[in-house]
């Protein structure tokens, strides 16, 4: 009897591009796909932060580079990756929150907000994807979405709008890009530890609230997003495309 083989969570000879690779979960992310053997092209806003992530993770003997680039310049965009041979794996991590009540909404924090969260990710998508396609091979697309593009959040209607939109995006374009062995799917943290919510656990209150929430009994560290970024992007994912895998310590099983 031939025993079914599992299919390998390595990564070896892929290469991935990993936005906001800088700091929190992106750069766990990038840590993530380096230590399961891809060549990672860290892109982040801050050169200093990149080129220190770099330097840490290639003193571990991982294959990592780093990129320069905001995500909300399509131009920029556009001329890295026509210098570059196509990614077999993205990872949009880019973020950006400013959040208050919905009746106070300011239209430049709307567009601020959705420019990196909505406009950045859709676009990056797109392009590497059209790399994908032309060369054949397949890919892995993975955008970090949030557990609150599935649920409300006090003071956060512009952020789930954004992350709400990701996933409809992310669902249409599974359906175009199947056909050429494209996946693309999110993945949806709860309130994960870093300098982006720092401010939000300062608050007894807002803290109350999440801990409450979380039926695990415990925050979000950026570690615990690294196990899912690996399996989505590598050949043990092979048949999951336009769906969020959430990572939300049971918030959402209300």
């Amino acid at each position: 009897m031939e025993l079914p083989k599992t299919p390998s969570l390595r990564l070896d000879g892929k290469t991935a591009l990993v936005t906001g690779a800088s700091s929190g979960i992106g750069l766990a992310c990038a840590v993530a796909l380096a230590e399961a053997g891809a060549m990672v092209t860290a892109a982040a806003r801050s050169e200093d932060k990149l080129d220190t992530l770099v330097e840490a993770a290639q003193g571990k003997g991982l294959k990592m580079q780093a990129c320069a680039l905001d995500v909300s310049d399509l131009d920029a965009v556009s001329g890295m990756l026509d210098k570059s041979n196509s990614f077999d794996i993205l990872v949009n991590s880019a973020g950006m929150a400013r959040h208050g009540p919905a009746a106070e909404t300011r239209s430049d924090d709307f567009d601020a907000v959705m420019d990196v969260n909505l406009r950045g990710a859709y676009f990056l998508s797109q392009m590497v994807a059209r790399k994908m396609i032309a060369a054949g091979m397949g890919g892995s697309i993975i955008n970090i979405s949030s557990q609150m593009a599935h649920v409300g959040g006090i003071e956060r209607s512009v952020y789930c709008a954004s992350k709400s939109a990701v996933e409809g995006f992310t669902k249409a374009m599974a359906i175009e890009w199947g056909p050429y062995q494209v996946r693309i799917n999110t993945i949806c943290p709860t309130f994960v530890r870093t300098a982006l919510t720092e401010s939000t656990f300062q608050n007894p209150e807002r803290r109350a609230w999440i801990e409450n929430k979380i039926k695990l009994g415990r925050v979000g560290e950026v570690e615990d997003m690294m196990g899912g970024v690996v399996f989505l992007a590598s050949d043990a994912a092979a048949l999951i495309t336009g769906t969020s895998l959430l990572i939300d310590g049971g918030w959402t099983a209300d």
